[in-house]
């Protein structure tokens, strides 16, 4: 699917959204408290949340689970790993809900039985930055895979997370595309989130492939550009980042608090919360775009490529 800004269908297709995510009555106030009994019988509880790096160290998270945390008087307890740690959490049944950004290990997840509804909620980018000198030449090219060639012909300093992340999965599928093996002296893998790895690629003077938000919150903080533009500023479509919230499925690990987990989803992919992640914003930017409520959805975004509707959990 294309990367783009949506237009948002109005308010009067909350309930559809809403009985969509599993959970009727989600979002039916434009940001309001509910009268405190939780709706599915929830208040007084906590959801577990094990979420990407991005969402988590952008502060996204902290602007807007206050609203659903009064809607239905609970607390949300915010985990922050990779991609794929957190999707190794939720295999375990040690969290209720995540939300991650790596779509080829969400189907896989999917498809071995361990998450149900699957949404949409927002996307932003990712882009390549470096040192403003930019030693290996790659500033305004057109083509991801075509900087990373450049990188690695030339040597130049690269710091990779390396840590089995959305982000570290789309580095490795662009080397793949690029044809270019990373490695040697001049390729570093950190083991840490994005945050840690912009910090590191600022100390040494090096590349790397960021998501646009985590970048954006961090820039007054690192001397380093964006050389290579993803597609929210008309740079290559590979460089698109959407972000899914799948829950656990609770036929698995029955001690998961699925009724939480789909009132979460609900919330998040309601108006009022996609409105809230829309205005959300470091320095003046945006950081992510909301995706959930769209006049022209998505319906592949429900289950996952290949999917034959007879693969069981190992």
């Amino acid at each position: 699917m294309s990367i783009h800004r949506r237009r948002f269908v109005a308010a009067v297709g909350a309930g559809a959204v809403a009985s969509t995510a599993g959970c009727g009555g989600v979002g039916g106030t434009e940001g309001g408290s509910s009268d405190g009994d939780g709706g599915a019988g929830v208040a007084g509880e906590t959801l577990t949340l094990t979420t990407t790096t991005s969402t988590y160290d952008t502060g996204l998270l902290d602007a807007i689970h206050p609203d659903f945390e009064a809607m239905y008087d609970v607390s949300v307890d915010a985990v922050a790993q990779g991609t794929g740690a957190a999707l190794e959490s939720a295999r375990n049944g040690d969290t209720d809900v995540v939300i991650v950004h790596a779509r080829g290990l969400e189907d896989e997840f999917m498809r071995d039985g361990y998450g149900v509804n699957r949404r949409d909620i927002m996307f932003n980018d990712f882009v390549v930055v470096g040192p403003e000198s930019d030693p290996a030449g790659i500033e305004g090219v057109g083509s991801a895979t075509e900087a990373l060639t450049a990188v690695a012909d030339g040597e130049a300093p690269f710091v990779s997370r390396g840590d089995n992340s959305g982000t570290h999965a789309k580095e490795l599928n662009l080397w793949e595309a690029a044809d270019a093996e990373p490695g040697g002296d001049w390729y570093q893998e950190t083991g840490t989130g994005m945050g840690e790895a912009l910090n590191i690629a600022n100390q040494q003077g090096a590349y790397a492939l960021s998501d646009r938000g985590t970048f954006v919150s961090q820039r007054s903080e690192v001397d380093l550009a964006i050389l290579v533009q993803g597609p929210i500023e008309d740079g290559p479509e590979i460089l698109a980042n959407p972000y899914g919230v799948v829950a656990v499925n609770p036929g698995i690990h029955d001690d998961v608090n699925y009724d939480l987990a789909m009132a979460y989803i609900g919330w998040i992919t309601s108006p009022a919360a996609q409105d809230a992640i829309a205005d959300y914003q470091t320095n003046g930017e945006q950081l992510f775009y909301p995706e959930a409520v769209s006049a022209d959805p998505d319906f592949q975004q429900y289950v996952p490529e290949g999917w034959s509707g007879n693969s069981t959990a190992e």
